[in-house]
């Protein structure tokens, strides 16, 4: 079975924001995931090396998988707006691929963690997603809110960018396992096939 990867735009509250849509030719679709990019001031994009790996992830156990760009970021239209508007462009995104009734999962890696628990809380009762993956979320210099008790967190043990102690004072007051790759930094250099691992395994049947 081969990935398969189409390029696109849908339209964002602040204009056009550019898309990838990761999917495994061959196998029938579970529903939607959409996964978002760490902090655009920092070089973040939708082609974030451990963006990708958990895009790649969640496609191969059978999700559509949605990437974009937030507003300001390279050809997506609009400019930075500390996680308000990042947000927003998150939810339109959904909105625009999401087929009525269909299962949803969120993730994000670093800032885009912070993005994508913030938008599982705007959406309505009914609509939330299924699952999130939050992979070395900006718990340190953003207030993530609470998430469901299955939510798959992963944080390298040491994460030079987000401490993981950060992580765990959010995590602690919630009873909110965290995964702690050994060795690792912020961006998983060397350890990707590991996070890929350990997404598609917590996705298995």
């Amino acid at each position: 079975m081969n990935a398969f990867t189409r390029r696109g735009e849908v339209e964002g509250p602040a204009g056009r924001l550019s898309v990838a849509v990761d999917t495994i030719e061959g196998l029938p679709s579970r529903g939607l995931a959409v996964v978002c990019h760490p902090h655009p001031l920092h070089g973040g994009t939708m082609d974030n090396k451990v963006v990708q790996t958990v895009a790649r992830a969640l496609a191969q156990r059978g999700w559509r998988t949605v990437r974009f760009d937030y507003r300001g970021v390279r050809e997506s239209a609009g400019a930075y707006d500390e996680g308000r508007g990042e947000t927003e462009d998150a939810l339109a995104v959904i909105a625009a691929h999401r087929v009525l009734g269909e299962p949803l999962v969120l993730g994000g890696f670093s800032f885009g963690g912070f993005v994508a628990a913030n938008a599982a809380t705007r959406l309505a009762e009914a609509e939330r997603p299924q699952r999130l993956v939050l992979v070395g979320p900006s718990t340190e210099n953003f207030t993530l809110p609470a998430v469901p008790a299955d939510t798959l967190v992963i944080h390298g043990e040491h994460d030079e960018v987000v401490p993981l102690s950060a992580t765990l004072d959010w995590a602690r007051p919630q009873a909110l396992p965290v995964v702690v790759v050994p060795g690792a930094g912020h961006f998983f250099h060397g350890q990707l096939p590991l996070l890929k691992s350990l997404v598609t395994r917590h996705f298995a049947e």
